[in-house]
């Protein structure tokens, strides 16, 4: 047991759980993990600065870093995710293609939400459907108090006590990108299709085309922490990537899964992504955070494009344990 305790608080999934869970432990660290949903998650750590290591959405953090939030980004990626097949449409609203978008009503978590930066940047490179184009509906308040709205973007807040999805089902807005699948569609509204009902062929075209798996969500340090305790950035990236490891160790074994076609669905992904679609470093996820950079800078998430440097602790920039025997030493 390490000497000196820290708080970790991050989402409890299965690359995540042996960590949480105790099998791996962080070295010299007696660590106290926390999971909770990203909503509690992160209104406590904003509000507080709870926890001393966090699971934080890029957009937060990126617009907090910009306007000089005292945290320290490590390269490690806990949560990733395709968007397009989270875009829901009214049938009754003539939305076949994303170019029937414009001038469109579209509700979305609030404009600083990861998902929501990623969508709006698929739809203005891919489609050359502009922010300025489309009427953002949100149902929530934006997570960090300093950020304005950029000139020309148009912003409502959705009337209090309503529900986006339900807004959506009665026609009231036209469109919804929101992070999670939204619930009306799961039980079978018949006003609402995906926008892309191929999404499959569509996210792997465009992780063909870009090689993007887009970063939803990226571990954060308190400042003072981790200039105390400058060997913290790494020590966790080598507990997240142990952590890892014994995730595909037994997802390897397709008896573990009860989905049917779990096992195609595992060499599919091999296959288009290769043998590890999550790295923990900064050199081998660059083009995807530049991606993220740019399209953050565009939509006026921050006021100046950052550098994918500037992101995360000095002490991790060309760590990469691919290369750090003492990882493996065990295996």
């Amino acid at each position: 047991m390490g000497s000196v305790h820290l708080t970790l608080s991050c989402g409890d999934y299965d690359r995540t759980r042996p960590l949480i869970d105790g099998r791996v432990r962080a070295e010299g660290l007696n660590l106290t993990a926390i999971p909770l949903p990203t909503p509690e998650r992160m209104f406590r750590m904003v509000q507080n600065d709870e926890f001393d290591i966090c699971e934080s959405s890029t957009g937060m953090f990126l617009a907090g870093l910009d306007r000089g939030r005292s945290w320290a980004g490590i390269p490690v990626f806990p949560h990733r995710r395709f968007r397009h097949s989270y875009v829901m449409v009214n049938t009754e609203k003539g939305i076949d293609r994303p170019e029937d978008l414009r001038g469109k009503r579209v509700g979305i978590a609030f404009y600083t939400n990861s998902a929501a930066i990623w969508l709006r940047g698929f739809l203005q490179h891919d489609y050359g459907v502009a922010p300025e184009d489309i009427t953002w509906v949100t149902g929530g308040e934006e997570e960090v108090d300093e950020w304005e709205a950029p000139a020309g973007v148009r912003i409502e807040r959705a009337p209090g006590g309503t529900r986006l999805q339900n807004l959506l089902v009665t026609g009231e807005i036209d469109a919804m990108m929101y992070p999670d699948m939204v619930e009306a569609f799961r039980e079978g509204a018949g006003t609402l299709r995906r926008l892309f009902p191929n999404y499959v062929e569509v996210e792997s075209d465009y992780f063909r085309r870009t090689g993007y798996f887009p970063i939803m969500h990226v571990m954060v340090i308190r400042r003072e922490v981790i200039e105390r305790y400058p060997w913290v950035g790494i020590t966790m990236m080598k507990a997240f990537e142990r952590a890892k490891q014994v995730c595909y160790d037994y997802i390897r074994d397709q008896r573990k899964s009860s989905l049917a076609f779990f096992g195609a669905a595992w060499e599919q992904q091999q296959a288009l992504m290769g043998p590890d679609p999550w790295p923990y470093t900064m050199e081998r996820n660059r083009p995807t955070l530049e991606a993220l950079l740019q399209y953050a800078h565009e939509q006026g998430i921050t006021r100046r494009r950052l550098a994918v440097e500037e992101l995360f602790h000095p002490s991790t920039h060309k760590y990469d344990p691919i290369f750090d025997k003492t990882i493996w030493a065990d295996r």
